[in-house]
């Protein structure tokens, strides 16, 4: 099969390699949609996992092949899949913090060498834990592009729920890429008030037909418009939806006392923050982080993106063959001005 190989110093290549062999309990997933996300993009581009390595975990497709005592799915079955699923039995489970489980953290779907999620290849192999705990079947009128949004809507979802957003809130969103659009969606079905920033003309438009009142992060209507509505104090919440430089010092500053401060993007151990101890500490901040996906919100992600109530298929701006990977991550890097996710289709031949 062909596969779109990190093989390091920032490097990807398309190669042929082996169609991964099933054991006991594992499926096989062709793949037709994986979306390109940008924890993947800081692994490809800081060189933060040794090579060779294929990535993508955003992954929706059907099931090419089964193996041996698989009774809950058949060939043929339209699926997307969750690359990490907790044991359920450790510390951090019994705390819900299924992220920090070790075997969350040992990734069980692979395209081949280290498994790292795969999603950017033809096939990938599904091992027996996640088959018996981390699929969910795609209704027959949900195609795949708007499918492969069930990953990265659970992890939003998740850190809307760590911020317990009730009716009337203010929310400042920082960044209104996909991510950013995602949280604007998701925190308005709260009853909040959004206000999000974006330096992209095209996504502060769309944000604002998702009802959030969007604003240019180099001028100062934002910070105007947040202290507006809040009679001064500041916003209730903040999410740190981008990880642009200053932008955590920019949420503490227009954030109230006591208020909520969700950082999301900031995933690579080389990124760096600097803030006053006393914002947090006499302002009685919480400063909060939120990473990866929640077993138990499985479900419910699978239903806001197979029910339509999130409109995801307009968050998508491009798509791409295995062969245009590069095409691909640049965009996802450098977006343009009507840039927002990139679908990889890896069964398309140029």
């Amino acid at each position: 099969m062909r596969a779109a190989v990190y093989l390091g110093t920032g490097r990807v290549a398309v190669e042929t390699v082996k169609t991964p062999a099933l054991g006991p309990g594992e499926i096989l997933i062709r793949v037709e949609s994986c979306g390109i996300c940008h924890t993947d993009l800081k692994k490809i581009e800081h060189d933060l996992l040794p090579p060779p390595r294929i990535y993508g975990h955003e992954t929706a497709g059907v099931i090419a092949a089964i193996g041996d005592r698989v009774t809950k799915y058949r060939i043929g079955d339209r699926v997307i899949v969750f690359h990490h699923i907790p044991c359920r039995e450790c510390f951090y489970c019994d705390r819900r913090l299924y992220a920090q489980c070790a075997m969350y953290k040992k990734i069980g779907v692979t395209a081949g060498y280290e498994p790292a999620g795969g999603g950017f290849a033809q096939y990938v192999r599904v091992m027996d834990w996640i088959v018996e705990n981390g699929v969910e079947i795609i209704p027959d009128a949900v195609s795949f592009d708007v499918a492969c949004w069930v990953e990265p809507v659970n992890t939003c979802l998740k850190a809307v729920q760590l911020l317990d957003l009730r009716r009337g809130d203010i929310v400042a969103i920082l960044g209104q890429g996909p991510i950013g659009l995602i949280f604007t969606m998701l925190a308005m079905r709260t009853g909040a008030t959004v206000l999000a920033t974006d330096t992209i003309e095209f996504r502060r438009g769309l944000s604002e037909r998702l009802g959030a009142s969007a604003f240019d992060p180099r001028e100062h209507e934002f910070e105007h418009a947040v202290k507006t509505l809040t009679d001064a104090r500041g916003a209730d919440a903040v999410i740190v939806a981008t990880n642009a430089q200053g932008l955590v010092e920019e949420a503490l500053k227009t954030s109230r006392p006591g208020a909520k401060i969700l950082l999301f993007a900031q995933t690579a151990a080389m990124e760096r923050i600097e803030i006053s101890g006393a914002d947090v500490c006499v302002g009685e901040r919480m400063l909060l982080g939120s990473y990866s996906a929640d077993a138990d919100l499985q479900a419910e992600s699978a239903r806001l993106v197979f029910s339509g109530e999130l409109p995801l298929q307009q968050l998508i701006s491009d798509h791409v063959s295995l062969d245009e990977i590069n095409r691909g991550i640049a965009i996802a890097q450098h977006p343009g001005d009507r840039s927002l996710k990139v679908i990889v289709h890896p069964q398309e031949q140029n």
